[in-house]
């Protein structure tokens, strides 16, 4: 740090004495400007005009030649060069350097010392000026980057629009690199400026070790540092406290960072180093959310298992224990009542523990979906095949709009949802209710929807019905309660399909659920 503040001293030092060689530009400038003063100042000399506004015009000249020259020079040579032209074109006798009038030489004091003042002042209300417009554009770049860093994603994103932004900034060479989970740096990006390097020289092992060193020890390295100072860049650790985000270098080769620049660049590694820190927060804050649902989801399916397990197990129990010790002393009809109470609550575990496995592997992303062409007819005509045996005591009716329903799809999976669908009506429908099935073609897809007479589903429960575990307040009559992944899991595989799951009114009374597949074509190869 010393040997930069010693570099940026020296620098400064160096400024000030070129603001005092003048340009030859400059001074093609000057003298140009002076000339045309002393035309204009002939011109008022011959139409009788006091010699105040010829030293007007003289002082005029001397401020334009600060404002379109640079440093000091220029205008110190004009102001001398002003009175000078004045003496020799405009004072008795004239085209010399003599003075009858003992008072001008007070006027020339006084014009000089106008003139030095005048062209001083411009010149630093052009430095001003100069100052503030790169205030404005360097306020304007740390803006930019704020919002492009509040917009960012991801850590890559962040130091991206870091070492964009430094580049445009301070229009040099940027490389940055970002720590590895084990500490260590990973490749370099090179994001390179008009002046900058080739890739081989700005990723030589000297600023490949100047860069690491930064890394593990937290502090800067490289150009214009007592560390490594040969190097090429000078390298500056992306940190908040003790954690390292990333490191970047500047190519600063001969010419040091100003003052100004290397505050701006302090604010913009600790916005940088802020943002992915703060994305790191919110990713662990998010894990934390998922880990805390999935814990929830357990604890739910564990309280919903050993309740609503225990009834078609008890009935099986029960129906076992009866059918060994009393197997002789019961009628025909009872024998297959039991029998026919204990494939019922078995067909049920199995439909449960079915609908429980494939809601786990759609979630995790672990079920492998075979897409193909099949006609929605036969589809819904399998499933019908499979419906609990409940479903002879309601009216069960199936209508398809147009002929052909070709559609892309699972056939086994969506044979699972109309199962699910048609079960959920039976369950929550009294004996004797009407349960109409439907399939129409709409706006390239299949259509498919099942609508029930029954109660219908009220208001406040719509929005919650496709949730996991929510099975609202509804009676069964076979008294078993639903665990609420028959509907979460339709949608699960619906949405796997790429479309859609939706629940409406039936008029007058009842609900339709309907759900939409792609609509497909038989492709026939010659």
């Amino acid at each position: 740090m010393q040997k930069q503040e010693n570099t940026a001293y020296e620098e400064d030092e160096q400024s000030f004495y070129r603001n005092l060689i003048p340009y030859p530009k400059d001074l093609l400038i000057t003298f140009l400007i002076l000339g045309a003063a002393t035309l204009v100042g002939l011109v008022f000399y011959n139409a009788g005009l006091t010699e105040s506004n010829i030293i007007t015009v003289y002082i005029l000249g001397v401020l334009l030649t600060a404002l379109f020259t640079r440093g000091y020079a220029c205008g110190l040579i004009a102001s001398l060069m002003s009175v000078m032209l004045f003496n020799f074109f405009f004072t008795e006798p004239r085209f010399g350097f003599h003075a009858y009038d003992p008072g001008y030489a007070i006027t020339f004091a006084i014009m000089l010392t106008a003139a030095i003042i005048t062209g001083t002042l411009a010149s630093k209300l052009k430095d001003q000026a100069k100052l503030s417009a790169q205030t404005a554009y360097r306020t304007k770049v740390l803006f930019d980057t704020n919002q492009l860093l509040q917009k960012a994603t991801n850590d890559e994103d962040i130091l991206n629009i870091t070492a964009t932004q430094l580049a445009k900034l301070l229009n040099r060479s940027v490389v940055i690199y970002s720590v590895k989970e084990d500490g260590d740096l990973s490749q370099g990006v090179l994001f390179s400026a008009a002046q900058g390097e080739s890739d081989e020289a700005m990723f030589g092992d000297r600023e490949t070790a100047a860069a690491e060193w930064v890394c593990h020890n937290r502090r800067r390295a490289g150009a214009m540092t007592d560390i490594m100072g040969d190097a090429k860049c000078q390298y500056i650790a992306i940190q908040i406290n003790d954690m390292v985000y990333g490191v970047v270098g500047i190519h600063v080769s001969n010419k040091p960072l100003d003052s100004l620049e290397s505050s701006v660049l302090k604010s913009i590694l600790g916005e940088s180093a802020l943002a992915m820190d703060n994305s790191r927060n919110a990713k662990e804050k998010q894990q934390a959310a998922v880990l805390a649902k999935n814990e929830q989801l357990r604890a739910n399916l564990l309280r919903s298992i050993s309740h609503d397990l225990r009834t078609p197990l008890t009935s099986i129990s029960g129906n076992a224990s009866n059918l060994l010790s009393n197997y002789e002393k019961l009628d025909k009809e009872s024998r297959e009542q039991a029998f026919q109470d204990i494939s019922d609550d078995a067909q049920w575990l199995i439909s449960l523990v079915e609908n429980l496995l494939s809601v786990t592997r759609i979630n995790e992303g672990q079920m492998n979906i075979n897409m193909s062409v099949y006609l929605m007819d036969e589809v819904i005509d399998e499933a019908m095949k499979h419906l609990d045996r409940k479903s002879e005591e309601h009216i069960v009716t199936t209508e398809y709009k147009d002929e052909l329903l070709l559609a892309r799809m699972d056939a086994k999976l969506i044979i699972q949802v109309i199962i699910n669908l048609v079960d959920n009506a039976i369950k929550y429908t009294p004996p004797g209710s009407e349960i109409h099935i439907t399939a129409q073609k709409r706006d390239g897809f299949v259509a498919v929807s099942v609508a029930d007479n029954g109660a219908g589903i009220p208001d406040s429960y719509k929005p919650r019905v496709f949730d996991m575990f929510f099975t609202g307040d509804n009676a069964i009559a076979d008294s078993r309660r639903s665990l609420g992944l028959g509907l979460p899991l339709c949608r699960s595989i619906i949405s796997a399909h790429g479309g859609e799951i939706t629940l409406t009114d039936n008029v007058p009374q009842g609900c339709v659920f309907t759900f939409t597949v792609p609509s497909g074509e038989v492709e026939i190869e010659e």
